[in-house]
């Protein structure tokens, strides 16, 4: 089996996955590797550190994880790089160019839009449950696209995980990502982890929360850049959920892209 890369790996600073830089750089050396890059859970300024603290890095952590993301760097017999997994919010755009990429160092950074701004709160994207809603979160994740500050789009159809039914305003919002997509030549992630979690039972059959089956029959016949990546939540992911996505790629007869452009130029 061939070696190849993923740039969506967590540690456990974000709370809810295991281990540190180190120990997913000896796993992807063990099933073979061409680059890891690090995207944990991005922390925010320090006036908005208690936004879903426990998904997510502090602010005090940020130097921390650097630091970890260097010792792999120095283990590693391949490339290693330091990213983020953001959400976006226009008003916080110099926090995610100035110190994300500015004060921490990120190499890339990465959208992960998991949550739609709704007056003071956030709703976690699974839980939407209007079209109204929904359209909003589209557009804020569309926006985040537009910012140019994001390698790629992270799991863009993480919302079917509650909506469940390829109806037509899945369609319709699916659908004007993708448009996004192509328009910024932006790449989407077929997210292997998706592939791991218990399937939803819709009108359609079993199908997976995501990567959703119809979503990506779209992309297939498209000209939007794919890739392929783990979202590791354990070193034993690192490699095997990346293989995972590639796998349903090739369902479709999508051809990943190997790298990130930004990641090349800075060779």
């Amino acid at each position: 089996m061939k070696a190849i890369a993923n740039y969506h790996t967590h540690t456990r600073l974000c709370q809810h996955a295991q281990g540190e830089p180190i120990d997913y750089v000896e796993q992807a050396v063990k099933e073979g590797c061409t680059a890891l890059g690090f995207s944990d859970h991005c922390p925010y300024a320090p006036h908005f550190d208690d936004f879903w603290p426990n998904v997510r890095m502090s602010t005090d952590e940020a130097p921390l994880y650097a630091e970890m993301v260097q010792r792999a760097k120095e283990a590693a017999p391949f490339p290693v790089y330091l990213g983020f997994e953001c959400e976006y919010d226009a008003r916080y755009r110099s926090w995610y160019a100035d110190e994300l990429k500015g004060r921490f160092g990120a190499e890339y950074l990465v959208l992960g839009s998991h949550w739609v701004t709704d007056g003071s709160s956030h709703v976690y994207c699974p839980e939407i449950d209007s079209p109204a809603l929904l359209n909003r979160y589209i557009d804020q994740t569309i926006d985040g696209m537009r910012s140019g500050l994001f390698a790629f789009v992270a799991h863009p159809d993480l919302f079917m995980r509650g909506w469940k039914e390829w109806d037509e305003q899945a369609k319709s919002c699916l659908s004007a990502i993708l448009d996004a997509a192509i328009d910024l030549d932006l790449p989407l992630e077929i997210n292997g982890l998706g592939i791991t979690r218990r399937v939803n039972d819709t009108s359609r059959g079993m199908r997976y929360m995501y990567p959703y089956v119809e979503f990506w029959e779209l992309v297939a016949q498209s000209r939007a850049r794919v890739i392929c990546n783990s979202d590791a939540h354990a070193p034993s992911d690192v490699i095997l959920n990346a293989w995972r996505a590639r796998d349903f790629a090739g369902r479709f007869g999508i051809t990943p892209i190997d790298g990130l452009p930004e990641l090349a130029q800075q060779a």
